[in-house]
């Protein structure tokens, strides 16, 4: 009862799948790395099974989990291999690869005929992928080494920047041209939840939504009703009338009357200040105003965006670094 706890709702994930799909008008690719935001990778995958035509991961490891859970459909793994135990391992599992780089493409050509990979196009953010004019040569080694391009992405770094995400767009399109060259079946996607948002030229063949899932969207948009799927709770631990001048670790601002203690810190991954708290928290514990039973779970966290936002951050960090730490009750 003392762990900080959450529920999360699968049928408003699935509900939030849905309105994706609906504005995309293309089939969804469910992200569910860094295990589902925090929000359990093998349960919202299986939630989504019906919904999803492929997942992602961000790595191998990730990937045969969903395996091992009996997901079915296509897993992709964002980061490209690094190893020759991470070929064989996903190859086993039959995961489909991300293709980057010269050295990516020697450890998927040297793991086999039949490997499957999408190939990333370094669009402008620098963090995977070819440059466009370096796809063509890519793909015709790729495919005389064996190796299944089965697919072709990149990614906004800056979906609310107009001008941004059309030179990206239009890098997309040189290098998606040399890629059906060679690979004619191999699917298209550039969109993330931003770009889905942007504008529908952006969508291609697939979407790839993460936040939006999870009841979420990137700065910069709204206009689509998704809603959050994980609601966090911490127990009630102390109760009583305040003596002296602190609240936590810090000065009261005022006297209160009655104050309750809730077994919930930093060392719980919460920032040290902010949020529905008083004064600073503890490592283990934070004081609100007011008085609740002792051992009653109450709501914090209610307005994660304001939250993020004080501390110059996004919901993606806020979540996936809380709800690493909770207990997850699925409703």
């Amino acid at each position: 009862m003392q762990q900080l706890a959450a529920k999360i709702s699968l049928e408003t994930i699935v509900r939030n799948a849905q309105l994706v799909k609906k504005r995309a008008g293309v089939p969804l690719l469910a992200v569910v790395k860094d295990d589902a935001y925090g929000h359990g990778a093998e349960k919202v995958a299986c939630a989504l099974a019906q919904e999803a035509e492929m997942f992602a991961v961000s790595t191998v490891r990730e990937g045969t989990a969903l395996r091992i859970a009996g997901v079915d459909r296509q897993i992709l793994v964002f980061t490209p291999p690094l190893c020759a135990e991470e070929v064989l391992l996903g190859g086993a599992h039959g995961l489909t690869f991300t293709l980057s780089s010269p050295a990516s493409l020697r450890l998927l050509a040297d793991g086999g005929e039949g490997l499957s990979a999408h190939i990333a196009v370094n669009t402008g953010m620098n963090r995977y992928g070819f440059r466009p004019e370096a796809v063509k040569g890519a793909c015709r080694e790729a495919k005389r080494r064996g190796i299944n391009v089965t697919g072709a992405y990149s990614h906004f770094y800056a979906p609310q920047n107009g001008e941004a995400r059309e030179a990206q767009y239009l890098a997309f399109l040189q290098a998606a041209e040399e890629v059906k060259k060679q690979f004619p079946e191999a699917v298209l996607h550039l969109s993330a939840t931003g770009g889905i948002l942007a504008g529908e030229k952006y969508n291609f063949d697939l979407v790839r939504s993460g936040i939006a899932l999870y009841g979420y969207l990137p700065e910069g948009f709204s206009g689509l009703p998704v809603r959050p799927a994980a609601k966090l709770y911490a127990t009630v631990s102390h109760r009583g009338k305040p003596f002296g001048g602190g609240v936590g670790y810090a000065q009261a601002e005022r006297e209160y009357s009655s104050l309750y203690t809730l077994r919930v810190g930093y060392g719980d991954g919460l920032f040290r200040m902010g949020g529905d708290f008083l004064g600073k928290l503890c490592m283990d514990a934070c004081v609100r105003e007011g008085d609740a039973p002792l051992g009653r779970r109450m709501r914090v966290l209610r307005d994660l965006p304001a939250y993020a936002m004080a501390h110059g951050t996004t919901p993606y960090e806020v979540l996936v670094h809380v709800l690493r730490f909770v207990d997850k009750y699925y409703v």
